[in-house]
């Protein structure tokens, strides 16, 4: 048990926790069970919207502070750019390369969230 369990009736167990992927209450995507942890979300500054990589801090005598466990690092909005960002933080570096399709996946629908929807303005003059 933790403080970012959720639970509803005809669902599964969620979790809230910061570094949780999926948002599923496993041990395989949680971010506090985990020596390693990863999680791709957005982070809104006034306008801007920013695509964010989360992961364990490599010092290993961070791991027991709460508050500089977790480092976050910005991900490029350009799909290919990402998508080898994403790569390159998991496979490359050897970081837990059994969740490298689901990041990638999230990235892909983080990314398609962030679009606009474009207003149509119809002008008033032309016939009905």
């Amino acid at each position: 048990n933790n403080s970012f369990i959720r639970k509803s009736r005809n669902m599964p167990v969620m979790s809230a926790e910061p570094g949780n992927l999926c948002g599923l209450s496993s041990y395989k995507f949680s971010g506090l069970a985990n020596a390693k942890a990863l999680n791709v979300s957005v982070h809104k500054t006034g306008q801007k919207e920013t695509i964010l990589l989360t992961s364990i801090n490599p010092r290993a005598s961070r791991s027991q502070r709460p508050g500089s466990r977790l480092v976050q690092a910005g991900v490029k909005k350009q799909a290919a750019k990402g998508f080898a960002q994403i790569a390159k933080a998991t496979e490359g570096s050897l970081y837990r390369r059994d969740l490298l399709q689901l990041a990638q996946e999230k990235y892909r629908r983080v990314k398609t969230s962030l679009k606009k929807k474009k207003v149509v303005v119809k002008s008033r003059r032309a016939a009905k």
